[in-house]
Order: structure tokens, then sequence, then C-alpha cells
């Protein structure tokens, strides 16, 4: 099973992030259109949080 979590930016009437640690990647999804989803590497995920 995938833990999603939604981004803490995210509102209720608003499209949210929804992001999930898989073992080697990270994936994100919009959660009100949950498919697709998009993954990522885990490292090039931690450098793009690094960039804020």
């Amino acid at each position: 099973m995938t833990l999603w979590r939604k981004s803490s930016r995210s509102n209720s009437t608003a499209n949210c992030v929804e992001v999930a640690h898989l073992p080697t990647r990270v994936a994100a999804r919009d959660s009100k259109n949950p498919v697709p989803t998009i993954t990522f590497p885990a490292t090039s995920w931690a450098r793009f949080l690094r960039a804020q």
C-alpha cells in the first residue's frame, strides 16, 4: 500500500498535490485527479526541495 501525503500548502477548495515516498523514488499526483502520477528519483526530489 502506498501512503500519499497532501501538501501542507493545499486547501480543500483548490487542486492539491500529494506525494508518496517509495523505496528509491518519489511519486507526485493531483489529489482531485490522481491518475496519472509522475515519479522522480529520490535524489532528484531532495534537490528540488533544497532549491526553494
